[in-house]
């Protein structure tokens, strides 16, 4: 019985990873889980401090914009970060730099102050509800070669890499408000009889 309840810890245990990955990282949070007005540091009012710490493999110099924000939590906590899901600029996609165009035609939608960062791939708002939280459906994955070929033509056909649409929260001005709800009607006057 000891054995068997330790192994259904175990499994739990092993399984949160995939269960949090699924559910979302972002999706537990409200606006002040990153973004705080009466304590605000550094851009974009966030609540954490940017990451002043991690170093930019290209540049040797520290990340600075709103790549040092997401850094903030998604560093190691030796880099400088909360340590949450933390990411390595050695093993991912370059950020914090500039294209290089002999590698990538970027499109400027994907391009923050002419610089490929973070939020130019991601929008880590909870409204988005692509998969890594990536700016396209990318089908939870199975379709990344179209995504990586808006940046990257070789990587699929243009058929396919033309239907993707770019989710984009962050840009307050293309923002809706939605319709004001109808002004209650007079009650009807009493018909005569």
């Amino acid at each position: 019985m000891v054995k068997l309840r330790f192994l259904g810890i175990l499994i739990l245990l092993l399984a949160l990873p995939a269960i949090a990955a699924a559910y979302g990282g972002h999706d537990g949070l409200n606006c002040t889980g990153c973004h705080g007005i009466h304590n605000a540091k550094g851009e974009i009012i966030f609540a954490v401090e940017p990451n002043k710490k991690a170093i930019n493999p290209k540049t040797k110099q520290p990340y600075t914009g709103t790549t040092a924000l997401c850094l903030g939590c998604h560093e190691t906590v030796e880099k400088g970060g909360l340590g949450i899901l933390a990411v390595s600029a050695v093993h991912s996609h370059p950020y914090g730099v500039t294209a290089n165009p002999k590698v990538a035609s970027v499109p400027a939608a994907f391009l923050r102050d002419g610089k490929l960062e973070c939020v130019g791939c991601h929008d880590p708002h909870p409204s988005n509800p692509y998969f890594m939280y990536l700016r396209v459906d990318t089908a939870k994955g199975a379709k990344m070669a179209e995504f990586c070929a808006l940046c990257h033509a070789s990587k699929a056909s243009p058929k396919d890499v033309a239907a993707m649409k770019v989710f984009d929260s962050m840009d307050e001005r293309k923002f809706t408000p939605p319709p004001a709800p109808a002004a209650p009607s007079a009650p009807a006057a009493p018909k005569k009889k």
